[in-house]
């Protein structure tokens, strides 16, 4: 009877329904239990599916983790737009643009900083990323094509600040500043300085 149900419920994803349902389940379990706890057994068991049911749209794990991380970095791209035309300061709203992102998602931020997990040569995935970068070239009058080599430098730095406060402050690993910084002062205060930093001596 519970094969049955099984694979009456397989049955009713329809098109592209079973890829969407089972992408929803394995960010749920990355959200609740971690990016260790990801299997394509466990994802099709938390969609309702039988075990073989994700070779239909994935062949393997790093297949549905590289779709996952696509999805990510749209996201994390869009938020990055909608900074740019926000405040009368583009550059800093995009880096606290980033950084709010990995602290909202911190599981899937992790995913999508960990090439080991992910397919490098997957379409989706290097489309998502390229447009994520973009547009933090952008901020430096960089673009994708033909860049010099400074310019290549700048975005490189530009990256690496806003994705090294990501991981601290996605981490916990502020607090240490926060005890030694003036009273009142929050884990965003510090990320807000440090972005102010690079323009400017201390």
């Amino acid at each position: 009877m519970t094969k049955n149900r099984t694979r009456a419920k397989e049955d009713t994803y329809h098109h592209g329904d079973l890829r969407e349902a089972l992408l929803r389940s394995a960010e749920s379990i990355l959200r609740r239990e971690g990016l260790n706890a990801l299997s394509l057994r466990a994802i099709a068991r938390a969609t309702g599916v039988s075990h073989a049911a994700p070779a239909h749209h994935f062949p393997d794990l790093v297949s549905l983790l590289s779709a996952l991380a696509a999805e990510g970095f749209d996201r994390l791209a869009d938020n990055l737009i909608e900074a740019k035309h926000r405040g009368e300061d583009p550059p800093f709203e995009i880096a606290k643009a980033y950084i709010l992102f990995a602290q909202a998602n911190p599981a899937l931020f992790q995913l999508m900083s960990d090439p080991s997990r992910l397919d490098s040569n997957n379409p989706a995935l290097f489309a998502a990323r390229t447009r994520g970068i973009a547009i933090l070239a952008g901020i430096r009058g960089a673009t994708m094509e033909h860049p010099t080599l400074a310019q290549v430098g700048a975005m490189t730095a530009n990256w690496g600040l806003v994705h090294g406060l990501a991981v601290l402050l996605s981490t916990g690993r502020l607090g240490a500043l926060v005890r030694i910084a003036p009273k009142g002062t929050t884990e965003m205060d510090i990320i807000e300085a440090a972005i102010n930093s690079m323009r400017r001596p201390i």
